[in-house]
């Protein structure tokens, strides 16, 4: 009975880290709130003050402030498909993916930091591809 426990815990927290290890140290959330044009999970990982960069404009931001932004843009430029091109980083993390909108595509920047455990974005950035 030991093995099968054993095989059934190993299953379990495979199955709870998943997300993150699949794509690296970027939380799976984050991928599926761009894809889906969903300012509401991406804002619930930005760090308490946020860099945010979309298009021309830029600014520190608090989270509720770079949700109303991401929201805004995302009214504008809906997304269809949000793919990861290139990811790294140790102690923080980066991803740098495109974004397919009905009007045009995206390069979409992030920086992520470890807080508590929890990886959250502190940088974002969205430029005309």
């Amino acid at each position: 009975m030991r093995p099968k426990f054993r095989l059934i815990l190993i299953f379990v927290v495979w199955f709870i880290f998943y997300p993150f290890v699949s794509n690296g140290q970027i939380p799976q959330q984050i991928i599926s709130g761009l894809k889906a044009g969903d300012a509401k999970i991406v804002a619930s990982h930005f760090y308490d003050n946020i860099e945010l960069v979309v298009l021309d404009r830029e600014l520190v931001c608090s989270q509720a402030q770079g949700e109303q932004i991401l929201k805004d843009f995302f009214i504008h430029h809906k997304p269809f498909d949000f793919k990861i091109t290139h990811q790294g980083g140790d102690d923080s993390s980066y991803a740098i993916g495109k974004m397919h909108t009905g009007s045009g595509n995206f390069m979409v920047y992030f920086l992520l930091k470890s807080k508590g455990g929890v990886a959250q974005i502190v940088q974002l950035r969205i430029d005309k591809d």
